[in-house]
Formats: structure tokens, C-alpha cells, sequence
């Protein structure tokens, strides 16, 4: 399957070029939710060094079994579990409110996570709503290491509007601050290449790299 997964991330960055941009200056999270650790460790071997999971309990049990992978935490985040995954994540990308930010930073001030923003507005979606980032982003500037900001597309539709809307937060957050915050985490694999367009730092991706997950 390394083979496989190595012609997939082949393509992936040939789609990257021809949407305009440099595939070495966008990270690619492979998100091996789902999936078990050979496959995880298939996606090592094929490049992919940097591997997301959604839910805690079942990347805990991976760590253990996958050798040269950094790991980031892309889904929700609930406080009774952030005992268990600071330290072990290298990111936690889905920060979405001032509790959920205050209970790692009792734990680990110096934890690098982003803000997860709801720009597509779907209540079935995770994420600070849009016209609460600003104040979010600021709290937890003041009590983490905020690297940037995390957004999911639409549903359905054109998802150009919702990342643009993302872009403009993190670049208003950026003057607001003083600071840099790097990454732009949005694009997944019905979608990467209008995040790549709006400008995305980094994608995740697993359907376009895996296949369908059973």
C-alpha cells in the first residue's frame, strides 16, 4: 500500500501546483482516522510524517504503535479528555472555546494549538462562530502558543467564501496581535484545492490519499 499512498500524495501536490502554489510551502495531514496502525505507518513510509486524528482514545492507542509519525489532534476537543492528549499531540488544532483553552493551559502553557472557526455556519460543525473569533483568538493568545487558525468548508457549495472568511480573520488577528500565526488549516479532499487558492498552509487529507474508509 506505501506504493499507493505514494502515487496518491504524487498527485496531491501536482493538484497544488496547478492551483497555484508551491506544494512545498503547504503541510499535509494525513488523517488516519479510521484506519489502523499499519496503515498509519504505511503512510510514514510513503512521506507522510505528520498523521491527524479525530478522536482521542483511538490516536492514543496508535501512538504506541507507529514509529516516526508527529501527531495532531483535528477533532473536538471535550475537557475531560485534555488531561490524557496535551504533550502527546505536537498540535491540537480544534481550540473553540475559552474552557476548553484555560483547562490545557492549566496543564501546558507552552502547548501549540489553533482556533477552530466555524466559517461555513453549520450548526452540525464545531468551532468559535465567526463573530466571536476575534475575542476568542485573543484570550487565547494570552495563554497558549497560537499558531493560527482551523476551519472546515461547507457541506455543500462553493466552500471559496468560508475560506476566505478564515484568511481574513487570521491576517486581521495577526495585525491585532503583533504576532505571526502561520498556519491556515483548511482543505480536505473534496475541497483542498480551493483552499489552496484562498490560501491554506496546510491540508487534511484522507479520503484522497487512503481511499474510502469501510
Amino acid at each position: 500500500m506505501t506504493a499507493v499512498v505514494a502515487e496518491n500524495l504524487r498527485s496531491v501536490r501536482e493538484r497544488i501546483e496547478k492551483a497555484g502554489r508551491n506544494p512545498d510551502e503547504i503541510a499535509i495531514v494525513a488523517v488516519t482516522k479510521s484506519f489502523g496502525p499499519e496503515v498509519c505507518r504505511e503512510a510514514v513510509s510513503a512521506g507522510l510524517k505528520v498523521l491527524g486524528e479525530n478522536r482521542v482514545q483511538e490516536a492514543l492507542t496508535k501512538m504506541d504503535a507507529v514509529d516516526g509519525a508527529q501527531w495532531h489532534l483535528i477533532g473536538h476537543l471535550q475537557t475531560n479528555k485534555v488531561k490524557q492528549i496535551v504533550g502527546r499531540f505536537a498540535l491540537i488544532q480544534s481550540i473553540d472555546s475559552r474552557r476548553i483553552a484555560e483547562a490545557v493551559a492549566a496543564i501546558d502553557a507552552a502547548q501549540p494549538v489553533l482556533v477552530e472557526v466555524n466559517v461555513a455556519k453549520e450548526s452540525k460543525k464545531t468551532g468559535v462562530e465567526p463573530g466571536a473569533a476575534n475575542e476568542l483568538i485573543d484570550q487565547v493568545a494570552e495563554m497558549l502558543d497560537l499558531q493560527g487558525l482551523m476551519a472546515m468548508g461547507p457541506a455543500e457549495g462553493d466552500p471559496t467564501p468560508a475560506f476566505d472568511r478564515l484568511r481574513v480573520i487570521r491576517d486581521e488577528a495577526q495585525a491585532r496581535l503583533g504576532k505571526a500565526l502561520p498556519i491556515l488549516s483548511m482543505g480536505m479532499s473534496g475541497d483542498f484545492e480551493a483552499a489552496v487558492k484562498a490560501g491554506s498552509t496546510m491540508l487534511r487529507l484522507g479520503r484522497v490519499l487512503f481511499g474510502p474508509r469501510s
